[in-house]
């Protein structure tokens, strides 16, 4: 896997241009059942990157990256998670779906702007100040491999179990 892994950075990324596109296709859906099966989707997508970022991403990159920007950044993957256990959880025709999806994007393109941010975001502060991101890479590859077959084998909720121990729930 060490050879084919992404760098850290271009992992994340491609992540965030995946999770874009499925809210984009959710916006698109002619359906209900459509939307339903999308929103799953995105949930899973964001359950996987988020648990990267919580217990591999975010844990390298202390001391070389602003502590209030990864502590910010723990708290919207909080906010983010709340919303991600009602969509999976909700039952077929809430009526409030289509505003936690809308919500959910809204938050999620916040967070995703502050990690991209040219020069300031988490990305740019990690690398200028020398997290091994190739290394990193093979790590976050792993992990999200691993995520992804226990979701497919299991179903999501035990990860979003997990992601209620994030640092900022154990303080």
């Amino acid at each position: 896997m060490a050879d084919t892994a992404p760098d850290a950075i271009t992992l994340l990324k491609d992540d965030h241009r995946a999770v874009e596109e499925l809210f984009k296709e959710y916006e698109d859906a002619a359906t209900p059942a459509a939307k339903a099966k999308i929103a799953d989707k995105i949930a899973v997508s964001l359950i996987v990157h988020t648990r990267i970022e919580n217990e591999h991403f975010y844990p390298a990159c202390e001391g070389k990256v602003d502590e209030a920007d990864l502590k910010e950044a723990y708290v919207e993957h909080d906010a983010a998670n709340v919303l991600i256990a009602e969509i999976l959880a909700s039952p077929k025709g809430d009526d409030f779906a289509e505003a936690k999806v809308k919500v959910l994007k809204e938050e999620i393109e916040h967070h995703v702007g502050e990690e991209e941010r040219w020069l300031t975001g988490i990305f740019s502060q990690a690398k200028r100040h020398g997290v091994d991101m190739d290394a990193l890479g093979v790590t976050l590859a792993e992990a999200k491999a691993g995520y992804e077959a226990d979701i497919a084998k299991n179903g999501p909720e035990v990860h979003l179990a997990a992601l209620k121990k994030t640092k900022v729930a154990a303080e």
